[in-house]
């Protein structure tokens, strides 16, 4: 299979990098004795840059295959009781992206949405356990060609305040495509069923769209 083919720089990000730009262009022809005020602006336009790219991902070749929705860290990999996302006991895996990491979302699996559901919360950091219960996130949940359901859900941290969803109900979506970011630091959490057998680990490092963090029997 070949790459995802998108932007370098995520689409959300452009209005940051001009604005960075615009400001340190205009510091400096309005008032040229305001080097500190256009290296600020030049310091958040890299920033931007760097925050808001978009690098393409390969997922990998495998039947029943699930990859991680976001760049980051794994902090929970395990059994999941029933809840908000989940209507029957099966695993859960959970990501923190800090504000260094890719924060694209990618598709963790190939099918329909069937599911895509808001809800307002709280801002409390992303990678603490509490943050899937209590704080704003998202959830989305793709049926595979194979009848199997699995959710990913965007939940926003301390500094997040923008979740960005690309999905809406009865969208087909392919593994490794993109379907929206979280600004500035997050979590995303990942349910499976019962019998799915999981590929990582707490403290785990993986890359949106290319690591597979389970496998559907």
């Amino acid at each position: 299979m070949s790459g995802v083919a998108d932007p370098v720089l995520a689409p959300e990000g452009w209005p940051f990098v001009l604005g960075g730009a615009a400001f340190a262009v205009a510091a400096w022809l309005i008032w040229p004795r305001a080097v500190p005020l256009a290296l600020l602006g030049v310091t958040f336009t890299l920033f931007s840059l760097w925050f808001f790219r978009n690098p393409a991902r390969t997922p990998p070749a495998g039947a029943g295959l699930v990859v991680s929705p976001a760049d980051g860290k794994i902090v929970y990999s395990g059994e999941c009781p029933t809840g908000r996302y989940a209507p029957a006991p099966g695993k859960q895996v959970s990501i923190f992206m800090s504000p260094l990491d890719v924060h694209v979302n990618r598709a963790p699996v190939t099918g329909r949405v069937t599911s895509v559901r808001y809800h307002p919360g709280e801002h409390h950091v992303a990678s603490v356990d509490k943050a899937s219960l209590r704080n704003e996130q998202n959830g989305v949940v793709i049926e595979t060609p194979e009848g199997r359901s699995v959710t990913y859900v965007q939940i926003a941290g301390m500094v997040a305040r923008r979740i960005v969803c690309d999905l809406k109900e009865e969208d087909a979506v392919h593994q490794g495509q993109r379907v929206g970011m979280i600004r500035f630091g997050s979590r995303v959490d990942v349910f499976l069923p019962a019998d799915a057998v999981l590929r990582v680990s707490k403290g785990d490092r993986v890359r949106a769209g290319e690591s597979v963090i389970g496998v559907l029997p």
